[in-house]
């Protein structure tokens, strides 16, 4: 039997989180930008299912910016790594979101 082709797509998203407790960021720092790679039938889906892990993560989402999927990234000429495109293939596989960078911001007083 030929397995069905899913309607899955990987989104590029980068997500802004601010303080939670328990949130595993550094001690000093005011948030932080996470860049992941969220599969779903479309944008809407992987943003709704990134927040929602990111929640259960005790993270704090305030903000998501999305960037397309990696054909319309390449089509926009960015630059992608062979390591970002394995990751992206990992998250359409396992059908999950893959945090695959987290900057802390740090407020300069």
């Amino acid at each position: 039997m030929a397995k069905k082709e899913s309607r899955q797509k990987v989104f590029t998203l980068l997500v802004e989180v601010g303080r939670n407790e328990n949130d595993g960021l550094p001690e000093d720092a005011s948030g932080a930008a996470l860049m992941c790679y969220a599969s779903g039938v479309d944008e809407a889906e992987a943003v709704r299912e990134t927040v929602a892990i990111l929640k259960q993560a005790d993270l704090a989402p305030l903000d998501v910016s999305g960037y397309g999927t990696l054909e319309e990234r390449l089509e926009e000429g960015h630059d992608i790594s062979d390591e970002e495109k394995e990751l992206m293939a990992r998250a359409l596989e396992e059908n999950s979101v893959i945090v695959a960078q987290m900057t802390p911001f740090f407020d300069k007083a």
